[in-house]
């Protein structure tokens, strides 16, 4: 049972909770305000840890450390380095987890690593080698404590298990912690996410996160707050369960997370040779939470989420009850919105044989899935047992080489080869869409974080689709075991065997290089040829003319819809080369119509006439009554999304459109803050827009006074939409609450230009 709180409540105790405060005294022994049980939550305590100032309302925060695997950190250590940065003043991880592939027929992808350890060098960094381990997997053994906070450029940042706040964000904000800047933030609300009971056997941490997303994801429950979890039922959960739990929060779309530290999380810390990183962390006596999610862990059931988001969650059993239906209500609605005209079709329906729901691939993989847990479980299903020699196969990823080199100690890595499955490196390529691709027409069920579109690597757009449905390692081990037939883990008679885990530090001693305090200034930083320098930016003009050049109405956008996954990664060193890549599996014809668009402004700047269709557009301004000046206008492109950037945190869904000659953004809300922010950094205004059927496709909007709207942050300001026609209507927009910071940012074209001017 999986129950949301309609009104904030009081943690007593941190057990009891409470709605009506006047119960309280009776409960506590005295009258409690919620302004003072707000600061009882273990958030606001490590928040203020970490707040250089004392306003508490309106955060500026500087974290302990960060991380960042092979698709971002050369694209932010490039921003740092055009803005100033000498040396990295804060431990930074940097692992490659995500290129490690190599890119076929170049070297780009090891350049991009030979970078990298040379940037570790020069400005004192950390370099984990490729394979060596996922960034969230050697982040949990390395670098979390309790109390700690870590900023990742990974929207799966969460270590909040091991009592450490973790945030992922774009590259934009990593690059101001280099800079020895701030992150800027109004203080979040926090979620108490109360866990009680215990999972019964075979029930594993997926299926208790997709219960949980299932539930808060579309209502918006628990969006850019803090998840803080609590009450009796974490006593029951083995370290590795909460870690598997925990990193599936960033798909409730919440800021945060942080958990109650207990002897499990002592004990983790302590035998990954980091006992000083524990401490207890609890909440106060009376915390207030600004709402509660009750998980009674005894009731969840093996769970999947459905294509195309984690949060179209059914039990499996409900699946298989309901199999024709639902796989025909997935199938219509994913083809929906895949909306291809050559032929790409989802294929669901034909998975069900003789009442039988078959897949066709499985894996285990990566910070959520290739847990030492996960993995012992799987094996534990599949000891003795085959996965057949038929269409299905079995795939496992570890997160970390410390935890296979555990799997082969203790047998569970022969026990899952000799079934039939192959184990793989520590590669995150299976959540994004870059490791073992499913045929056309394929359904994959995958221990990892995402089933987006795209996410298994399929192309729609040329006519190639297969499908993803998340699951937990258990029921995809159970499912393996009977040749591919959907099966859930608690449907299996099984005797789980929980071995004990065994760290071995000498794997990361004797390969990680930790340049941490040790810079070398005189070291020289290893190019490749396909790693460039950001082009300029333009600062922001009086008034501003852009052209919609995508018209998007799906009720969320992704960051892979934005700029995909998978095979781009190779090209995230090179921004001209990976803007190409801008929305094309979803809006192919947006990269041409917005390199008009930029060469347009190119032309203008350099002095030349502007094309018919834009004189067109400032006369009927004029004829309108509008005051406009062509001469010092900028002119861009723009992109119109109900709700866009839910997903990863990948900085390039909003570079890519700047580079691509992008100056803004119109949507009716943002879907994270970590996109709205990528959006700032790269100078593109956040336009929000509460009627955006007064244009459409092709249709130019005029912003007069924007960069003094900008500055001033005023509520609302004007707009004009203009058709091709001629026809004029005035709207309004507005940015929401931006930073004094962030003003600035946008008026200076992004945020490398803003640091070179102040």
């Amino acid at each position: 049972m999986v129950k949301l709180y309609d009104t904030g409540i009081f943690l007593v105790n941190g057990n009891e909770i409470v709605t009506d405060p006047a119960a309280l005294p009776s409960k506590c022994g005295r009258a409690v305000t919620k302004e003072e049980a707000t600061k009882g939550t273990m958030a606001y305590g490590i928040i203020k840890a970490h707040n250089t100032t004392d306003d508490m309302d309106n955060l500026r925060l500087k974290f302990d450390s960060m991380t960042s695997h092979d698709i971002t950190y050369v694209g932010i250590i490039q921003t740092a380095r055009a803005s100033g940065m000498k040396e990295f003043p804060l431990p930074y991880v940097l692992t490659n987890c995500h290129n490690s592939l190599c890119a076929v027929g170049g070297t780009i992808n090891e350049d991009d690593h030979k970078f990298a350890l040379s940037a570790a060098h020069k400005y004192g960094g950390i370099y984990v080698p490729t394979n060596m381990a996922n960034l969230h997997s050697y982040n949990r053994e390395m670098m979390a404590g309790c109390g700690r906070m870590i900023l990742g450029s990974d929207s799966h940042t969460r270590y909040g298990a091991l009592g450490t706040m973790a945030v992922g964000e774009g590259g934009g904000e990593l690059a101001k912690q280099l800079l020895k800047r701030t992150y800027d933030f109004a203080r979040p609300g926090v979620i108490a996410i109360y866990l009680t009971g215990s999972p019964r056997p075979g029930v594993g941490p997926q299926d208790v996160a997709l219960s949980i997303i299932g539930a808060v994801y579309k209502n918006g429950y628990v969006k850019n707050k803090v998840m803080e979890f609590v009450g009796p039922g974490i006593a029951s959960l083995p370290i590795e369960y909460r870690n598997s739990i925990d990193v599936m929060t960033t798909e409730t779309t919440c800021w945060s997370s942080i958990w109650v530290t207990d002897d499990n999380t002592k004990n983790y810390l302590t035998m990954h040779g980091r006992p000083e990183a524990y401490k207890k962390i609890e909440p106060a006596d009376v915390a207030y939470y600004d709402g509660c999610v009750y998980v009674d862990l005894s009731t969840v059931e093996c769970t999947i989420a459905m294509p195309m988001h984690p949060s179209n969650t059914y039990t499996i059993h409900e699946l298989q009850a309901n199999a024709a239906d639902i796989l025909r209500e997935v199938e219509k609605a994913a083809n929906e919105q895949i909306n291809h005209d050559n032929g790409a079709r989802m294929d669901l329906v034909s998975k069900l044989r003789n009442g039988d729901i078959w897949v066709d691939q499985g894996e285990i993989a990566g910070c959520s899935g290739g847990t030492f847990d996960n993995i012992c479980a799987a094996a534990d299903i599949l000891r003795g047992r085959s996965c057949g020699n038929g269409t299905f196969s079995l795939n496992v990823y570890p997160g970390s080489m410390p935890a296979l080199h555990e799997l082969y100690n203790n047998g569970c890595a022969a026990d899952l080869i000799a079934a039939g499955a192959v184990m793989r490196e520590c590669f995150c390529g299976p959540c994004f869409g870059a490791g073992d691709t499913p045929a056309n027409g394929e359904f994959s069920i995958r221990h990892t974080t995402r089933n987006f579109p795209n996410r298994e690597g399929s192309k729609p757009g040329e006519g190639q689709m297969s499908a993803v449905a998340l699951m937990d390692a258990r029921s995809i081990a159970a499912t393996a075991a009977n040749g591919g037939k959907l099966t859930a883990a608690t449907d299996i008679e099984v005797e789980y065997t929980n071995p004990e885990y065994h760290f071995n530090p000498g794997i990361y001693e004797k390969r990680v290089y930790n340049g941490w305090g040790k810079p070398e200034a005189d070291a020289e930083l290893k190019f490749g040829p396909n790693i460039k320098d950001w082009p300029e930016m333009p600062a922001l003009t009086d008034d501003l003319l852009v052209k919609v050049c995508a018209y998007i109405t799906d009720p969320v956008t992704t960051t892979d819809e934005l700029i995909p996954s998978g095979e781009t990664s190779s090209y995230r060193s090179n921004p001209e080369r990976l803007s190409e890549f801008c929305l094309s599996r979803r809006v192919p014809e947006y990269v041409g119509r917005s390199k008009e668009m930029r060469q347009i402004e190119r032309d203008r700047e350099a002095g030349k006439a502007l094309p018919e269709e834009v004189m067109n557009v400032y006369a009927a301004l004029t004829a309108a009554g509008i005051a406009n000046d062509p001469a010092n206008t900028d002119i861009g492109s723009t992109i119109f999304a109900n709700m866009p950037g839910d997903g990863s945190a990948r900085e390039q869904a909003a570079s890519c459109q700047r580079v691509m000659g992008g100056s803004a953004n119109f949507a009716k809300a943002y879907a994270t803050k970590r996109y709205r922010s990528n959006c700032i950094n790269w100078g593109m205004t956040p336009f929000l827009v509460e009627n955006p059927e007064v244009f459409g496709l092709g249709d130019y909007i005029f912003v007069p006074g924007i960069r003094k709207a900008v500055l001033a942050n005023l509520d609302s300001f004007s707009a004009y939409a203009v058709t091709t026609e001629g026809k004029v209507t005035e709207f309004k927009v507005s940015t929401a609450a931006l930073t004094e910071t962030e003003r600035q940012i946008i008026a200076d074209g992004c945020l490398i230009n803003y640091y070179r001017n102040h």
